[in-house]
């Protein structure tokens, strides 16, 4: 790139709270959705809105009504903010789309132009205080990080015989995929790339298996995301490339209704292979489908949230502590 960027850094710093800009598509690991974050991001096994386009795109098919969902998320003191949107449209025979937008903005950035260092030395610098330098930015300039996703999922139900009791325990398969093309823009300088992931969501009633009917489902969830790797590819001089890492995404829930309170409880754990590993737990307390109060933990961090119905419209707030400050996101969804 033609220019110095002092603080373009600064815009992969802020994109993840616990693996702060060590790789290209660090963006997308802040997740999507404010449910899902408020439950510190254990949601591949739940996957039961709009947000499973990106969370576990098999869970998309077991949505069975057409959904509207966007988020907007205040990121560190208004450095940066970060935006989801999202579309589902259930299909017959258990089959589901959606797409979703995401999209991280830094705006403010300061730069310096280079012409500051030509002909001179560090050691000219520091002996002249001519040519030193003044600290004033000759400009600034925004980054963005774009993802766009279009996913595909269809349920399988079937009964599988263990042979004992004379009786098949019912399972539901969703099984989907979804194409990402991605977008990062510094200054002038545009870089792309093409990726995909595979999802799987497995769900079972735990009454049948028990033989006890106060009990709900088990559900299990695996997400390959950037299968085989994805590569963002910039359009300098040197077609610069940037390697997104293959991550997966293994969860289990538990959901449990209780029908004397007229509400539904449900306990989640994820564990995230890329990097070292993260593991992410979160739990979901829904009163009557109008209200829900939600807890998670990951990598040392905590968030909660909650979701008020009003008039049919589901009002989402999470917020998240990560290493950098507390973060707010505010979300909406509709179903229709």
């Amino acid at each position: 790139m033609k220019k110095i960027l002092i603080l373009s850094l600064l815009s992969l710093l802020l994109c993840v709270p616990a693996f702060a800009g060590r790789y290209a598509g660090d963006f997308m690991m802040i997740g999507a959705g404010v449910r899902a974050l408020g439950m510190g991001g254990a949601f591949s096994a739940l996957a039961n809105d709009g947000s499973a386009i990106y969370w576990n795109s098999g869970g998309l098919s077991q949505i069975r009504e057409s959904e509207v969902q966007a988020m907007h998320a205040f990121l560190y003191g208004d450095l940066a903010s970060y935006d989801f949107i999202s579309y589902v449209q259930p299909l017959p025979n258990d089959v589901s789309i959606g797409f979703n937008l995401t999209r991280l903005t830094v705006n403010d950035i300061p730069y310096f132009d280079e012409r500051h260092l030509v002909g001179t030395n560090v050691d000219e610098r520091m002996s002249d205080l001519g040519l030193q330098l003044t600290g004033i930015p000759d400009g600034k300039f925004r980054s963005t990080d774009d993802l766009y996703q279009f996913s595909f999922s269809k349920t399988i139900k079937f009964g599988a015989n263990m042979g004992w009791q004379f009786f098949e325990i019912p399972f539901e398969l969703g099984m989907g995929g979804n194409i990402k093309f991605i977008q990062r823009q510094i200054m002038d300088n545009l870089g792309s790339g093409t990726g995909f992931d595979i999802g799987l969501k497995l769900r079972t009633d735990m009454a049948v298996i028990f033989d006890e009917d106060s009990l709900g489902d088990l559900l299990i969830g695996l997400n390959f995301q950037d299968v085989a790797g994805t590569t963002i590819t910039w359009d300098t001089y040197s077609e610069m490339r940037d390697e997104v890492l293959f991550n997966t995404k293994a969860g289990v829930a538990l959901v449990q209704p209780i029908p004397s309170l007229k509400s539904e409880i449900a306990l989640a754990y994820d564990y995230d292979y890329v990097y070292q590993g993260t593991s992410h737990y979160g739990a979901d307390w829904n009163y009557d489908n109008r209200a829900n109060l939600r807890l998670g933990y990951y990598d040392t961090n905590f968030s909660c949230g909650a979701s008020l119905k009003v008039y049919g419209v589901f009002l989402d707030y999470a917020l998240v502590t990560n290493p950098i400050g507390i973060t707010n996101r505010l979300g909406l969804r509709v179903r229709f």
